[in-house]
Formats: C-alpha cells, structure tokens, sequence
C-alpha cells in the first residue's frame, strides 16, 4: 500500500529542496525524521512536515504502522515562479525571480 502527502507552493528553490528529498528516498519514517531533523538546510524543515503528514495520513486513513513504513519516493517538483523588479540605475530594472517548489513524499510498507 502506497500513501502519499503533498505540500504545494512551498517559498523555496527546488534545487535546494532536491538535496533534502534524495538524502531521505528508501529510509524508515523514523530514520528520515533524525535525519531531517539535524539537516542544516532551510528546506529541511517543510520536507519533514510533509513526512509527517505522509505518516499520519497511513496512520488514520489505512490503519498502518508508522515502524514498517519506509520512503518509497520523495520528489521536488517546480511551481509557479513569482516575478518581480528591481529598479536599478539610470532608470533600468532588474528582474528578480522567486521560485516554488511542490514537495511530495510517498510511503510504502514494507513488506509490499
């Protein structure tokens, strides 16, 4: 059984989010919450809520136990992008781009 979570428009690059994603793919819930929880990267932070929800989701929704749950996939898709300018010198303007990113965590039991 398969059981998903996804957190949408998160204010993050997705190359630094990717970095996070794939230190997690394949470990335990349990595994990848220690491992989330002392990673440095900002991102790290809304990769572990979204594990979180992933699990609380197999939790409630499909009675399965968080101990034989492991991270069959984690993925940082890229969203919309928010442009912006800055004005610069003798009346130019710079273009400033902030990304989104959309993170999704999938859990598979272990026995299947």
């Amino acid at each position: 059984m398969r059981v998903s979570a996804t957190t949408r428009y998160v204010r993050r690059s997705t190359r630094k989010t990717r970095l996070v994603t794939d230190a997690i793919k394949g470990r335990s819930v349990e595994e990848a919450r220690d491992l989330l929880r002392f990673m440095p990267q900002g991102a790290a932070r809304e990769v572990a809520l979204t594990l979180q929800s992933a699990a609380a989701n197999a939790e409630s929704n499909h009675n399965l136990s968080i101990d034989d749950l492991v991270v069959a996939e984690a993925r940082a898709d890229e969203g919309p992008t928010l442009k912006r300018f800055r004005a610069r010198a003798q009346g130019r303007a710079f273009a400033i781009h902030k990304p989104m990113t959309h993170i999704t965590v999938v859990l598979e039991s272990r026995e299947a």
